[in-house]
């Protein structure tokens, strides 16, 4: 079971318009945020994109988006979260936009950085935007564009089921509704048709608007680790031990978690590793992880739970060593812990060993939060 954070006031974002009128303040909207102007000049290919520029196409989507009756009939809060996602999920665009050798116009990889931008952006707010509030942004700019490319997938099933674990797939749709309806090319009926197609695909699957459910964690953890696996099979749990993998940036109060709540299981730290063997807090060699490694094989191979303490900030970094536990029948949950940026610096600097600021940022850029898809049991612990 995943952690809940307990419930806050509705929220809404600045400018998102209201009944009866709609009226959409994009006056208001360019003075207020400063990552606007960014958007206006930046090109975009005239095949897809013949309305012109990325500022252009952004007013556009936000005026298809609330032109929807199906965006209008939704609660506040969530008609907040698509406004907003629609405002930001290009913000990433003037970054990755490069001209071809053939001329033609690109942006790939605007959408996963995107989704870092708009984080950063979002934790900037005052007061600061809810975790989850925060992070369903996140993830509609994230995988805003999959209910057009489905159909290109290897696995569609996979991919719907998986999405969501993170995200809405009718929020998807909606989104990516109102970024074809927002532009001008000759394939918007044939793009608006894909859409369609996804939401009917998604209610066949069970995950339009809530999570697809599986028979148990065991049963969802193994599907998500192959390629063609049945949602519906139901696992049998062979694990023999418990490994809590911890993730948050240096100085999120990973240490002081593990003491208050698994005071008695053996921990493998890497930053007590690169103590014992003289090296820098900023500083991860081959024969830290190998030592850490080794520990954690001796504790497998006993069939004893325990604790991997280190930043584990990317996905990339995680599943490397998910794939290594899961190998030894380890049941894996994921502790992820967060507290705002400011204070994980304040914290930093009156530790022993100081991580460099440049590096902190490096990590907070590059952040990537665990998800349900990635273990048994994700924890999400967010601290002021």
């Amino acid at each position: 079971m995943n952690t809940l954070l307990s419930p806050s006031p509705t929220w809404t974002f600045p400018f998102c318009p209201e009944s009866p009128d709609w009226f959409l303040d994009w006056d208001s909207i360019q003075t207020h945020f400063d990552w606007i102007d960014s958007l206006k000049g930046c090109q975009q290919d005239p095949i897809y994109h013949a309305e012109g520029d990325v500022f252009v196409h952004t007013k556009m989507v936000c005026e298809a988006l609330i032109s929807s009756p199906n965006w209008r009939q939704l609660p506040d809060e969530e008609r907040s979260i698509l406004f907003a996602a629609a405002l930001l999920h290009d913000v990433a665009k003037p970054a990755f936009t490069k001209i071809e050798a053939d001329g033609r116009i690109s942006s790939k990889g605007h959408a996963r950085q995107g989704a870092r931008m708009v984080r950063k952006i979002l934790s900037q707010f005052e007061p600061p935007v809810q975790f989850e509030i925060r992070e369903t942004v996140v993830a509609i700019v994230q995988f805003g564009s999959l209910p057009i490319w489905l159909i290109d997938k290897p696995n569609p099933q996979q991919s719907v089921i998986k999405v969501s674990q993170v995200v809405r797939c009718d929020f998807l749709a909606l989104l990516a509704e109102a970024d074809v309806r927002g532009r001008h090319c000759a394939d918007k009926q044939e793009l608006l048709d894909k859409i369609e197609l996804f939401r009917e695909f998604c209610q066949e699957n069970n995950c339009l608007d809530s999570p697809r459910q599986f028979p148990s964690e065991h049963s969802r953890f193994i599907y998500f680790r192959k390629d063609n696996g049945n949602p519906d099979a139901e696992m049998f749990d062979d694990t023999k031990c418990e490994v809590v993998l911890m993730s948050g940036l240096p100085g999120s109060g990973k240490d002081y978690w593990i003491r208050e709540n698994l005071p008695d299981w053996p921990v493998i730290s890497l930053d007590a590793l690169r103590k014992e063997m003289n090296v820098p807090p900023d500083k991860t060699p081959g024969n830290v992880v190998t030592a850490a490694k080794q520990r954690a094989r001796e504790y497998m191979n006993q069939g004893r739970s325990f604790v991997w303490n280190a930043t584990n900030t990317t996905k990339q970094m995680r599943q490397q060593l998910i794939n290594f536990f899961a190998g030894y029948q380890a049941r894996l949950r994921i502790v992820y812990l967060e507290v705002p940026i400011e204070e994980i610096l304040r914290r930093n600097r009156s530790r022993a060993a100081t991580v460099p600021e440049a590096i902190v940022h490096k990590l907070a850029d590059r952040l990537d939060i665990p998800d349900r898809t990635e273990a048994h049991q994700v924890e999400w612990i967010v601290g002021d």
